[in-house]
């Protein structure tokens, strides 16, 4: 297994041959840049073309990307701001989410017993009760389970204002699951 490129090796490749750069960046954080917009979009269609839009303005703006910052800071500035974009437009439209169920079997709650669907759609509308800055946090922190000084390097908060965002993320979700 080879081992994957350094940003400054792929802004090198970028520089000598875009096609063939732009083609290994996209492959290296594709999965990430996916996985983030997809815990605000909630189905795959929606996803996928907020990446496309994402890799668009990416292959547009390496040109001229100053390495001030990592190329993951980059891309997720980028696909925060295009996923914030959609999400404005669409909040004037309801999506149906097509995608099969993130749980398998009944799941118990406070001794009750839930269907997978219905454990879905609680864990969803408990965050949509989130703050918007709640929300990405607690996303980046218990998804993709990044460490708080990652998300204050992409976010430019800092590290304790973080911890108290996904803390009190946390405790509303908490909150929320004890009145169902």
């Amino acid at each position: 297994m080879r081992k994957p490129k350094t940003d400054n090796e792929l802004i090198l490749l970028f520089k000598e041959d875009q096609t063939l750069g732009f083609h290994e960046i996209v492959k290296k954080f594709q999965e990430r840049v996916y996985w983030q917009i997809r815990r605000y979009t909630k189905n795959h269609q929606d996803a996928e073309d907020v990446m496309q839009n994402v890799f668009l303005k990416v292959w547009k703006g390496l040109p001229k990307f100053r390495e001030d910052s990592t190329l993951y800071t980059w891309i997720f500035r980028i696909t925060f701001n295009e996923t914030h974009t959609f999400l404005s437009k669409a909040s004037r439209h309801q999506t149906v989410d097509l995608d099969p169920p993130l749980f398998e079997n009944n799941i118990q709650i406070a001794g009750k017993s839930f269907e997978p669907e219905e454990i879905e759609e609680i864990l969803k509308r408990a965050l949509e009760q989130l703050p918007e800055k709640q929300l990405l946090v607690f996303n980046l922190r218990y998804f993709d389970e990044l460490k708080f000084s990652e998300i204050s390097e992409l976010t430019g908060t800092s590290e304790g204002a973080l911890k108290a965002s996904y803390h009190l993320a946390a405790k509303k979700i908490e909150d929320y699951i004890k009145t169902i």
